[in-house]
């Protein structure tokens, strides 16, 4: 499908507005694309002030007009298919998914379809992209008597534009195996504020995993973090550059197994499936970091699971939009599998205290 034109977007500059700069004021005009996006734009004549190629550092005046005309946006290389996503919330700018396990997030050799950005560009690539908003003059110098639902579609419809291509912005993944929420950007701005809050490691995250063994209470792995020095597809909490960090909790102990929360800090590739592994308690049905157990009901409980399917759930999601700046937070019950494996184990519990009663 060959790309669209992007309409051109037009401003009149009010008087509060007047004497900024070029790039900051188009900035704030528009959340599609980034102040250092909108840079590059200017300087290759793309901007225009009162029909001339202007700088960035170019200081407005009352009742100039700019003119934005952003290049098509190139079609992203993969393919957009048609698989059904359990969107838990959309607006113009993110969403956030409930991911199945099974589910790979980007495509990669071994994966080049099927992915959840393939959905993704199915979803998002086939919605009008936002119109361009062009205030009447009566109100250019009055943005308090503006429309405010003049200027994004009202309905949350809004294409995708994440570095010049209609894609989505992958803040964060889960693996294969893993099921839970992710957020996923539909422009720069939003994909660069929440990188930020990863970084920043703001963002609320916890994890439901089912595990070998006993553990206290709670606790906390505190570890370095690298690839494992003989196997460069797995990763190690005994060495590396990195530092990591998970915090957990138990909220059930079962036959042979516990329940757990865990709360990441950090937020490192596999980093709950090889803390919990490498402290001996390695999570149920992890086909890389886990065992066969010993126990029989273990083995019939990660039977419940399938093949390639961790006992890892990502429940719960909390952020600031990075646009709205209201705080979210979004939880995502157990998934079946995961439930029937927990009931497997329940069941014993269970008919041990009837045959007490």
């Amino acid at each position: 499908m060959p790309a669209l034109p992007d309409p051109v977007l037009t401003f009149v500059v009010p008087s509060h507005e007047a004497g900024q700069r070029l790039d900051v004021f188009l900035a704030a005009q528009t959340s599609l694309h980034s102040r250092s996006q909108l840079t590059r734009r200017i300087e290759q004549h793309e901007v225009t002030v009162d029909g001339q190629p202007a700088k960035p550092g170019l200081r407005l005046r009352l009742g100039q007009v700019v003119c934005f005309a952003p290049p098509p946006l190139r079609d992203a290389t993969d393919l957009p298919q048609a698989i059904p996503l359990d969107i838990l919330h959309e607006d113009p700018h993110l969403l956030v998914v409930n991911k199945p396990a099974g589910m790979v997030v980007h495509p990669a050799p071994g994966h080049p379809s099927g992915t959840l950005v393939n959905a993704l560009l199915y979803h998002c690539g086939s919605l009008p992209s936002p119109p361009a908003y062009h205030p009447p003059k009566h109100l250019a110098d009055d943005p308090e008597g503006a429309d405010p639902v003049d200027d994004e579609p009202s309905d949350g419809a809004v294409g995708l534009s994440i570095g010049g291509e209609r894609r989505p912005g992958i803040v964060h993944r889960l693996d294969q195996g893993t099921s839970g929420l992710l957020v996923c950007a539909k422009d720069e701005p939003t994909l660069t504020g929440l990188q930020v809050q990863f970084s920043a490691h703001t963002i609320a995250r916890r994890y439901i995993a089912l595990v070998e063994g006993v553990l206290p209470a709670e606790g906390t792995f505190s570890t370095r973090y690298g690839r494992h020095p003989r196997d460069r597809k797995r990763f190690t909490a005994r060495s590396g550059g990195k530092h990591a960090i998970t915090h957990y909790r138990v909220l059930e102990r079962l036959p042979g197994a516990t329940l757990v929360e865990a709360r990441l800090e950090t937020g490192r590739t596999h980093q709950i499936r090889v803390h919990f592994s490498e402290a001996g308690h390695p999570l149920l049905g992890d086909p890389v970091y886990g065992r066969l157990p010993r126990l029989p009901l273990l083995r019939t409980a990660t039977a419940c699971l399938g093949p390639a399917r961790q006992s890892l759930h990502a429940r719960l999601l909390g952020f600031v939009h990075p646009i709205l700046g209201n705080t979210l937070s979004f939880t995502a019950p157990l998934p079946a599998d995961f439930e029937q494996a927990l009931l497997t184990l329940r069941q014993p519990v269970a008919v041990q205290t009837l045959g007490r009663s």
